[in-house]
């Protein structure tokens, strides 16, 4: 697939190497030399200065041809414009923008543009790992609303069924892992002493599922 990452700080390059090593095709644009100098020089993608959200600049970083558009540079602003240029204009199927402001991430996602806040996406990782120690939140959904956790079946659980750890609408058992092996949960399938349990859980549930499987 061809992506473009538009900006090249610390995520947009680590962004765009990731991509690069799965295989893909990525241009990466930025106006600052120096943030392009991030990249190795064994990055495969192609690089090229200028300015992020200038049309001309997009179309010779291959715009109407590529798969994704992700904006990530440091200017809310700038990110803002490439991605509804990169969407609205140039038809891009999947576009993102990381919007630092969440009051701006919310309104642009209200407008249907896909936004990421990563002081929004912080704060509710923090906070779960701080008010639920012994669940590991190993994604995020959203801007923080739904979490993917991680915990081992606590010994008073083992030989209940997993849908007994399913309420509908604010969490449910994804997938469990057992003697090295990750399968996906399904209805009557009985806990083992062992298990590990992959668990998406609403944010404000959390503390509904900690009681429910007894731990804080």
């Amino acid at each position: 697939m061809k992506f473009i990452v538009v900006g090249c700080g610390r995520q947009g390059s680590y962004l765009a190497l990731t991509l690069v090593r799965a295989g893909h095709e990525v241009t990466v644009i930025d106006d600052d030399s120096v943030k392009l100098a991030r990249l190795p020089a064994t990055f495969k993608g192609r690089v090229i200065q200028g300015v992020v959200f200038d049309r001309d600049v997009l179309i010779n970083a291959g715009v109407e041809r590529v798969d994704g558009l992700a904006a990530v540079s440091d200017n809310d602003d700038a990110n803002i414009v490439a991605a509804l240029l990169a969407r609205n204009v140039f038809h891009v199927p999947q576009v993102v923008a990381r919007v630092f402001d969440p009051h701006q991430a919310e309104i642009y996602a209200r407008l249907g543009l896909t936004t990421t806040s990563p002081v929004e996406l912080g704060a509710a990782q923090f906070m779960q790992m701080l008010t639920h120690r012994q669940m590991e939140a190993e994604f995020t959904f959203g801007s923080g609303q739904v979490h993917l956790v991680r915990l081992d079946v606590p010994a008073h659980l083992v030989g209940h069924r997993v849908d007994e750890l399913t309420v509908f609408g604010e969490f449910a058992v994804v997938s469990f892992t057992r003697q090295n092996r990750a399968l996906l949960a399904v209805p009557g399938m009985i806990l083992e002493a062992g298990d590990t349990l992959h668990v998406a859980v609403q944010a404000g549930a959390m503390d509904r599922l900690s009681a429910l499987i007894g731990i804080r």
